[in-house]
Parts: structure tokens; sequence; C-alpha cells
């Protein structure tokens, strides 16, 4: 296993962790000077962020500073109400395929979706099976363009508190079994069997509970390790969504972890994805930056 405590070459900074602090809406620009003053090398943006910023301005910043993105977020919400909407879905992940490209993003992070309206809390159907079939087939029609253009794919399973309303893939072993009936091969776009089309994003937080996690990892190898997350679960978590801890303030095993990830082939970024409207939203952005180096150095 890597040695980060002497340096944190191996983190990358998910903005949704600084983009809200003390209130205030932090734009994505200045999100980009922080980490590049800190030596941090890699960032994961959010699209709505990368659209008020502009998307060729942001590129720009980004060579500028010689920062890389450990992946770009996100595409999916794929299952729709009737088929207007399944088509916008598919429109709409094109043009994030594209964006990801233009940022030269490791991938693009699929949540995937579920039940269409229940975010809003009026679901315009409950059959969770119907949601499966056209995440399914979402996905496949949206692999066919990425292969194109070269963009790996990563499906992040969720949580199961989340299958509702944000993504009915729950377990790394469900989207793996999508990776391998969508991807068999598990090539790239040029036919590169180091990096699959179709992946996953691993995140800490939505997987740590699995009793088939490091089975499950192993299966996935260094071809479908295409993104790796982490935070903490804390006690008691006082809100499902946005009440994530930093790494070392919670339960999960995040050095095990990362040791299982790692035996599997993955070498990328430990991207440091919190949403935290109770506690590091309420800080300054320095502050929450500064210790996710401290963090990664010493409990990561």
């Amino acid at each position: 296993m890597r040695d980060f405590t002497q340096d944190h070459r191996w983190l990358s900074i998910n903005t949704a962790t600084v983009r809200k602090q003390q209130g205030a809406e932090v734009p994505l620009a200045r999100i980009i000077d922080q980490c590049a003053e800190r030596g941090i090398r890699a960032i994961s943006p959010w699209r709505d962020q990368v659209a008020a910023a502009g998307l060729d301005a942001t590129a720009r910043q980004l060579r500028a500073h010689g920062m890389e993105l450990s992946g770009y977020c996100r595409g999916g919400f794929f299952p729709a109400a009737d088929a207007a909407g399944l088509r916008a879905a598919l429109d709409d992940n094109r043009r994030a395929i594209d964006e990801a490209k233009t940022l030269n993003a490791a991938c693009l992070v699929l949540v995937v979706g579920a039940l269409p309206g229940a975010l809003d809390g009026t679901p315009h159907y409950t059959d969770l099976a119907r949601a499966r079939s056209e995440v399914v087939d979402g996905i496949a029609a949206s692999l066919e363009y990425a292969r194109q253009v070269g963009m790996p794919l990563a499906i992040e399973p969720l949580h199961p508190m989340q299958a509702a309303d944000r993504a009915c893939i729950n377990t790394l072993e469900h989207a793996l079994d999508i990776c391998d009936a969508l991807d068999p091969l598990a090539t790239g776009a040029t036919g590169d069997a180091r990096q699959a089309a179709l992946g996953v994003a691993l995140d800490v937080y939505h997987v740590w509970w699995d009793p088939k996690l490091q089975q499950q990892i192993a299966r996935a190898g260094k071809e479908r390790l295409l993104a790796f997350h982490v935070c903490d679960w804390r006690l008691p978590t006082r809100d499902l969504l946005s009440d994530r801890g930093m790494m070392g303030d919670g339960v999960i095993e995040l050095k095990k972890i990362r040791q299982w990830v790692e035996a599997a082939g993955f070498a990328g970024y430990s991207e440091v994805e919190i949403f935290s409207a109770l506690d590091w939203w309420q800080r300054t952005g320095e502050e929450t930056l500064d210790t996710c180096i401290e963090r990664h150095r010493s409990v990561v």
C-alpha cells in the first residue's frame, strides 16, 4: 500500500467539500486557486459549478495550475416518467461526457437515478425494477458515445437509503454486474485493456457496510476501479445526506479499504467528498482543505 504520510501527492478534492463555506457559495475558480496554493494536484468539480464558471475558462485555469481531474460530477439520472424524459436524460449525459472530455477528466461519475420525481417527493411510479431497467438502458446508450470520445463512465453505487430517490444501484456487486453485461471485455474506446470503458466509482460512505466489499473490490480489479472517494460515517449521523464526517471522525476502516483497493490495482487519487451542512460547511475553506491534507496523511 502506498505511503501517504510524507506528502499529499495522491489527494484530490471533490469540490462539494468546500463549495459552501459559512453560508456562502464559493466560486469554482476560488476553490481551484485554494487547492493549487496548497499543492493539491487534483479536483473533481460539479457540472453546475463548471457551468457558472464557464467550461473553457475552467479548462484554462486547470491547465495553468497543472491540475488534473480525478473525476467529473456527474452524469446519470436516467429513469424518467415517459419517452421524452428518457431522451432528455440521454441528451444531458451526452453533454456531460463532452464536458468531461474537454476538462480531461479521468472519468464521468454516474449517479444513476431512481424513481423519477422522488427527489421532489412525488414519484411518477414506484416500480423499482423498471427504474433499474431504464438505468441499464441509459448506461448502454451513453456508453456507445463515451467509447467514441474516449471518456470512461464510472457507476457509483449509493447507500440503500438513497435507493428511491438518487440511485437504484446500491451495491458494488450490482454495479459490477452491469459493467460485465455492457462492457464484458473491460476495454476502453481504443481497445486498451488497462482501463475499462465502464467501471465504478467507489465511495466509502456508500459501501463501507457491505459484507461482500473486499470480494467485490478484488473482482473489479484495476480495470474497473476508476475512482475512489473518502470521508467518514459519523456517530450519530444527524442527516443521512449532508452529515458526512471528515476522515478519522467516524467508524469507516479507511486504511483497510484503501489496502483492498490498492491490492486490486488501483493507483489513483483518494478523492475527499464531504457533504457537511452542520460542520465543515460552517468553517472556512482554508481550514477544511488544511484538515483534508492532514487527515489524508494520517488516517487515509
